[in-house]
């Protein structure tokens, strides 16, 4: 699909991948016939310019037929390159300009926990949005009043738009910030589904830690010629590019 539509950012789509499979295939409580179902469990892709990989599992889950997707990225199409919430089922926030994502989720659990409220608020950011100063306020603010029910999943893939995350500007020690912030922090392989499973389907109690689950993963997990590659952070595979990403991926012609 975004080879069709000439969008970018696939090298983000499959980094991510596994953890949007494991939360919309065994973790979230969602209802594709009620996209706002009250009881449901809430998502936002912080890393917005994703939102490829967000279409592609709501449809896996029936929130839409999958021909829509064919109409990704093209003029015309409600299905925009950073992921939008504006006609689209099961989306709960547009997001594209970074750093926002956290903050929105930690309101909609903060509202949750005033009024007596038990779904989860589950965040998927990226490793270089950490950058961003407004997260960290998020950061704290959740910590503080102990939104239990917050899970941020970062997608450490350590490589940003241009360059790597170290030389951008560097995050380490990562998971001692989030701890000195009052979360619960743990860091798993964010290709293991099982890993992903254990720590993410838990049910917490609305007044404890938040969770920041640190996934570390591979820029354009599945194809060889796009892991850990800065280059398809932009780049759209076309002709023999997206034949061989194909073959490898096992995906039919």
């Amino acid at each position: 699909m975004t080879s069709r539509g000439g969008s970018s950012h696939i090298g983000a789509v499959f980094s991510m991948a596994d953890i949007v499979a494991v939360l919309y295939g065994h973790v979230m409580i969602v209802n594709p016939s009620d996209p706002c179902d009250p009881g449901r469990d809430r998502f936002i892709l912080s890393k917005g310019h994703a939102g490829a990989g967000i279409y592609a599992a709501l449809a896996e889950r029936g929130f839409f037929p999958k021909e829509l997707l064919r109409d990704h990225y093209k003029n015309g199409s409600v299905m925009s390159g950073h992921v939008s919430h504006k006609g689209i089922a099961g989306v709960e926030f547009s997001t594209g300009s970074l750093g926002h994502g956290l903050g929105v989720a930690c309101g909609m659990a903060y509202a949750a926990q005033l009024a007596g409220k038990t779904h989860r608020v589950f965040i998927l950011m990226s490793d270089g949005e950490c950058d961003e100063g407004s997260n960290w306020e998020a950061i704290h603010f959740a910590g503080h009043h102990r939104l239990g029910r917050v899970v941020a999943v970062v997608d450490y893939n350590k490589i940003q738009s241009l360059k790597a995350t170290e030389e951008t500007l560097g995050l380490e020690p990562f998971a001692e910030k989030w701890r000195s912030f009052r979360w619960e922090t743990v860091e798993v392989d964010g290709h293991d589904h099982s890993e992903l499973r254990r720590v993410l389907d838990v049910r917490r109690p609305a007044q404890a830690k938040p969770l920041c689950v640190i996934a570390h993963t591979i820029k354009g997990k599945g194809v060889s010629f796009m892991e850990n590659s800065v280059l398809w952070h932009y780049r759209t595979a076309r002709g023999a590019e997206l034949q061989a990403a194909r073959r490898e991926l096992g995906v039919e012609e």
